[in-house]
């Protein structure tokens, strides 16, 4: 049906006909775009079962994070053993993502995992109101380095894979190696998934400088 809205002008109307012409290309894209993703191959088989381990110092092996689920997502959270606080962007994330967990566990599992040790992973989750989250250790497992989250010298990157498990194991699917790729823009790796950004981006002044501080519930 046709839009107006209160007390526009023609050039608004125009202008923003114009704009949903490309609002709805970019829709139409992104489907493509997921779909293409659906096509992917099996990726290379996991290397080890990584021993993970719980906040409180449990075990948790990799294969065991998926649950009932046929599919995990992990979420690589740049917090490495000498950090003195965790990246404040993956944090932000972090936020946005910790209150749609139940939503997500009903069709996928979800695991966020850092390289750090279980009692500062405990600590973490208190002070910034992760309850929901699920957290893991992978401090003391080549993890990190082998999906591409942590780089030759130790740094820490935030990186989001997805594995998944049949009859003949556990295989890699998809990671956000857009991160990687040169850009004028911060990464944008994870965009699609972070609310935050996407709803700058349908404002005036847009992102702007805008960087997320850390701040603990």
């Amino acid at each position: 049906m046709p839009v107006t809205l209160p007390n526009e002008s023609p050039e608004y109307r125009a202008a923003r006909a114009k704009l949903l012409e490309a609002e709805t290309a970019l829709r139409a894209q992104a489907e493509e775009v997921a779909a293409l993703r659906r096509t992917l191959p099996r990726g290379g088989a996991l290397p080890q079962d990584y021993a993970f381990r719980h906040p409180d110092g449990s075990a948790a092996q990799l294969s065991s994070l998926f649950g009932d689920h046929d599919t995990l997502a992990i979420y690589s959270l740049m917090y490495g053993p000498d950090a003195k606080a965790a990246c404040p962007m993956c944090s932000a994330f972090l936020d946005g993502l910790s209150g749609q967990v139940k939503h997500i566990t009903q069709r996928i599992a979800l695991a966020v995992v850092a390289q750090s040790v279980p009692g500062r992973l405990a600590a973490l989750q208190r002070d910034m109101g992760w309850q929901n989250l699920p957290l893991y250790s992978a401090h003391g497992t080549s993890y990190q380095r082998d999906y591409l989250a942590e780089s030759e010298g130790g740094d820490q990157l935030p990186i989001l894979n997805i594995f998944t498990r049949d009859g003949d194991g556990i295989h890699h699917f998809w990671s956000s190696e857009l991160f990687f790729e040169p850009s004028p823009w911060h990464p944008r790796h994870i965009d699609p998934l972070w609310s935050l950004w996407n709803l700058f981006d349908l404002t005036p002044k847009g992102r702007g400088d805008h960087f997320p501080q850390l701040s603990p519930a």
